[in-house]
């Protein structure tokens, strides 16, 4: 249980209150934005967090401990972290007008395909990540990532609006691989 992979994916759902802290703007003087200094801490984490989600599922392959654990707990913490970091960045206004509905998209296809596996794995059937669905994963969080490096680097206006058009991108994989696995899924729903 306390495996290395299983230890990496429970930081990476530990992390995720430290994460909304940085990001609250309530806790902030004034109440607004957090400081630049809470943004670089926030990206620090953040990578770090994306770090453990490559290496808890890499190290428990390598080293042959893929637990039930793990492969329960691994998709409820990137699902955590991405639900967390998309309501973060619409409530601190980091992504505002349209670019909520691309944010919307990515949340929404991520609990629908969320409840379609546990629908699945009731009746047996697995539903492998396609190539494409790593590539949207890869999009979206390259483009948070962005977007709270962003609010670290305020200056720097192209790369906001580098990784809102990465977030788009994102959003339109997101429609496109959650069309996949519906259509999948929908043949097994008599």
């Amino acid at each position: 249980m306390l495996s290395l992979p299983n230890i990496l994916t429970l930081s990476r759902i530990l992390a995720v209150p430290i994460l909304v802290f940085l990001l609250w703007p309530s806790l902030h003087p004034g109440g607004h934005q957090p400081a630049v200094l809470d943004y670089w801490l926030a990206f620090a984490l953040y990578c770090l967090m994306g770090l453990t989600d490559y290496f808890d599922g890499y190290v428990a392959r390598a080293q042959g401990t893929v637990s039930k654990l793990g492969v329960f707990l691994d998709p409820i913490a990137d699902k955590i972290m991405i639900a967390a970091v998309i309501l973060l960045l619409v409530f601190t206004r980091d992504v505002d007008g349209w670019h909520v509905i691309a944010a919307l998209i990515i949340l929404l296809r991520e609990i629908i395909v969320s409840g379609l596996r546990e629908f699945l794995a009731g009746l047996q059937v697995s539903m492998p990540v396609s190539q494409m669905a790593k590539w949207k994963t890869a999009a979206q969080l390259v483009a948070f990532g962005g977007l709270i490096l962003a609010g670290a680097l305020p200056e720097w206006e192209l790369l906001k609006q580098t990784a809102l058009a990465l977030l788009w991108i994102a959003a339109i994989l997101t429609l496109i691989t959650g069309w996949d696995y519906l259509r999948v899924g929908v043949k097994h729903m008599d």
